[in-house]
Formats: C-alpha cells, sequence, structure tokens
C-alpha cells in the first residue's frame, strides 16, 4: 500500500489556482484512475478535476469553497503501489511550528505573538470575516500586524473582490508611507444607484459566472476608450455559396457549416493587411502578437456567455474552420471546455444576428483592442451597376460592428479594418471548393 497525493492540476497557461466547488467524492470511495473526484472553478471556466491513481480517497486537504494554488495537494488516495509518493518538503521551506491549545477558562483574549523583531499581532480568527482570505494574504496581514477589521477594508481585485498578494502589499505600501487613505480610495469601484424594492418584485441572486462576466465588462471599459465603426455588408455570394454546399459538406463531414467560419476567415485575412489590429496594451507597450487566435462568442443555456479561442486561426482552410466553430460551440453548452481553449485570444468575434440583432455596440475582452459583432442577414433592395446601367436588385445585406480600443486603435485604423472586413466577404468567390 503507498500513499499519494492528488495536486491541483494546472489548467491553462495564465491560471495559477482554483477554487474547489464540489467533491464528487468521500473519504473511504474507491476511485478508479481518471475518474473525477472533485469540480473547481476558475476565473475561465468550472471543470471537473481526475484522479492521476486508482486507489481510495483517504483524506481531503481542501474544503468545498477553498482557493488552492496550481500544484499544491489537495487529497491523499491509498494504492497499491509498493512506494509512498508524497514529495518531502523543500529545505528552504518553512516547518510548522504546533500552536499550543489556551485553556478558555484561563485565558479569555488571544496572546499576542511576534514577528520576530519585537513587534507584536494577535492571532487573527476569520471565522467572521465576510470574504474568503488566501494563507498567503493572511500570513502578509499577520507579519503586519493587520487586525482583521483593517483587512476587510482593503478592496480586492481577484475573484468576487478577494484581496490579492499584490492588493495586500500594495496597501502595505502605501500604509507605511501614510497613505492608507488614499491607497484604499484608489482601489474602491464605484456604487451603484441604490435599488428600492417593493412587494412581488423577484430577487434573484446573481451566479458566479454573471458576477465575473458583470466585473470584467465594468473594468473594459473602465481601461478601454471604445469607439465603434459600422460598414454594411453584401453578402449575397457568401448566402449562395453556403446554400450550395450545406448539403454535401453535411453528408461528407457528418456536421452542419455555418456563417461564423467564413466570418473567422475574413477576420484572419484582415488582421493580416492589419497587424495593428492584433494588438495589445501593456502599460506605456504595445505587444503586437504574431498568433491570430480569435475568440467566438457562445450563448449558453443559462443565459450567460462564454468565448472559446480558436487558436492559430490562420492555419486552417474553411472547413478545418468549420469543424473547430462546431466542436467549441458544442462543448461550451455542455460546460466540457478545458481552460486552455478560453485563453490566448487576440482578436473576438461575437454574432448579434443569431439574436435578430441588426448590429450592436460589443465590448472589448481584455486584453486585446478589438472586437467584430456581425448581425442578422436580411433581404433588402440594392442598386447595382450593369453592362446596360443601374438597376435595383434583392440582395443578402449585414452590418459589421468594430469595436476598439482608442488608446492605440484610431479612427483610421479602426474603420479601414472593418472595411477590409467587408470588402474580403463582398468578394467571396460562390464557386469555391470546402
Amino acid at each position: 500500500m503507498a500513499l499519494v497525493e492528488l495536486i491541483m492540476p494546472k489548467m491553462g497557461e495564465s491560471i495559477m489556482e482554483a477554487t474547489i466547488l464540489t467533491w464528487l467524492k468521500k473519504p473511504g470511495d474507491k476511485i478508479e484512475q481518471d475518474e473525477s473526484v472533485l469540480e473547481v472553478a476558475t476565473d475561465k471556466v468550472d471543470t471537473e478535476v481526475p484522479s492521476t491513481h486508482a486507489g481510495v480517497l483517504k483524506e481531503i486537504l481542501a474544503k468545498e469553497g477553498e482557493v488552492v494554488k496550481v500544484g499544491k495537494p489537495i487529497a491523499i488516495l491509498t494504492t497499491d503501489s509498493d512506494a509512498t509518493i508524497i514529495p518531502e518538503p523543500k529545505s528552504d521551506e518553512p516547518k510548522q511550528v504546533t500552536t499550543p491549545v489556551v485553556d478558555s477558562k484561563k485565558e479569555t483574549h488571544a496572546a499576542p505573538s511576534t514577528n520576530g523583531n519585537g513587534a507584536s499581532h494577535h492571532i487573527a480568527d476569520y471565522k467572521s470575516a465576510s470574504r474568503f482570505y488566501s494563507p498567503l494574504v493572511k500570513n502578509i496581514a499577520k507579519e503586519e500586524n493587520i487586525a482583521i477589521a483593517e483587512l476587510e477594508t482593503i478592496p480586492g481585485t481577484g475573484l468576487e473582490g478577494r484581496v490579492t498578494k499584490k492588493d495586500i502589499l500594495t496597501y502595505v505600501q502605501h500604509r507605511k508611507l501614510g497613505q492608507t487613505i488614499q491607497a484604499t480610495q484608489q482601489f474602491k469601484a464605484p456604487q451603484g444607484v441604490p435599488v428600492s424594492v417593493s412587494a412581488g418584485d423577484e430577487i434573484i441572486q446573481m451566479d458566479r459566472m454573471r458576477k465575473m462576466i458583470a466585473e470584467r465588462m465594468v473594468d473594459s471599459k473602465r481601461i478601454s476608450p471604445h469607439v465603434t465603426s459600422f460598414v454594411e455588408a453584401d453578402v449575397t455570394n457568401i448566402v449562395y455559396w453556403r446554400n450550395s454546399v450545406k448539403n454535401e459538406f453535411q453528408k461528407r463531414y457528418g456536421e452542419s457549416i455555418t456563417f461564423t467560419p467564413i466570418f473567422v476567415e475574413a477576420l484572419v485575412q484582415a488582421i493580416k493587411d492589419f497587424p495593428m489590429i492584433n494588438i495589445q496594451v501593456d502599460g506605456d507597450r504595445i505587444i503586437r502578437k504574431k498568433e491570430i487566435n480569435i475568440g467566438m462568442a457562445v450563448a449558453l443555456p443559462s443565459g450567460n456567455l462564454i468565448v472559446p479561442v480558436i487558436k492559430n486561426a490562420d492555419q486552417y482552410n474553411i472547413s478545418g474552420l468549420a469543424k473547430l466553430v462546431n466542436d467549441l460551440a458544442v462543448r461550451a453548452r455542455e460546460n466540457k471546455l478545458k481552460p486552455d481553449e478560453l485563453t490566448g485570444g487576440t482578436y473576438t468575434l461575437t454574432n448579434v444576428g443569431s439574436f435578430g440583432n441588426v448590429m450592436g455596440t460589443p465590448i472589448i475582452v481584455q486584453p486585446q483592442v478589438g472586437i467584430m459583432a456581425t448581425g442578422a442577414i436580411l433581404k433588402k433592395p440594392a442598386v447595382v451597376e450593369t453592362p446596360y446601367g443601374d438597376a435595383i436588385v434583392v440582395r443578402h445585406k449585414m452590418f459589421l460592428s468594430h469595436s476598439y480600443d482608442h488608446r492605440v486603435v484610431d479612427g483610421s485604423l479602426g474603420g479601414s479594418f472593418v472595411r477590409r472586413v467587408a470588402d474580403y466577404l463582398e468578394k467571396f468567390d460562390p464557386s469555391r471548393p470546402f
């Protein structure tokens, strides 16, 4: 018999921690290798964590609701292996110190401790805290002699308002300079207008994803001055082409072809022409991205929105894009996306036409600098030139709405880009193969 640690797995290049949502197993349960043991939530997606070994769940180390760093142990399994696989603590890691139990009859107050420099601080009781604090934040608060009452006043920039390491270190820095009030005000988000509740009103609590979306939308508007340019494109050739190939495409690949892969292809072509749309802002630096990764907004059954990413979209033909679009959309609605499939986007497409809207003003997905909305395709009378003069005919038209970050994308670039996307759509060859 052996003991094996189940650790929090890495779930994306930018994901450093996850919140334990639900344990699917309890101590004593038998677990097969690759069987799901618990559900976790990151700031990107909810997902299940499978077991790396077969065995019996001996002990749960992380409770539901706890935030755990990637690579940290969350449970211990008993396996049939011969070797115990629990790593020894590194030499530079602090040793655990047993805290003596204080007799409540003899001592009614927590005894002050010291940080080694003569400064005393009290042992904090976080049971009454209004929010979760990570062990790292607690340790910093303890070393800096920050009481819970003071810690509660530090606005957090983390998930659901949690205080991050950066938040508390910035607060400490301002605190030492005597600028605590100014530092606190810097982090405070504007308060909403008070809402009155009348008899018969229904109060609906936001779910975790809706809170996350709300926070990101506000942040995006605060970070990026949004400007939106509009162009109407004639997509008649695209409509005719799709109608002519959709049955054959279904027979050959076993799935449908939508307009989305065609829109993605046009976006990729235009980004190659205007690479300064494929950028990100880092302080006073502009990062021009080499990869072209297109995010596509997908509406979930819950009404929330999620944005999976087509990585290296410029390396696929139209049928390859169609397969990727279908796969990501289906798995997004079934909550089966991997965290890494929600990261790394460099530009985003959202189809407001699927809701019957002709145009929209979408909000940029940070840290990108542009997002395009495609409206509903409608039949309209249009004037076209013929060898015999102008004529009024029925054409399929669609509005493109391009929202961009006016800090780094001026009207000339933003307007030219959306016009170029429309040009590629209008020049679509209706006789091309798929």
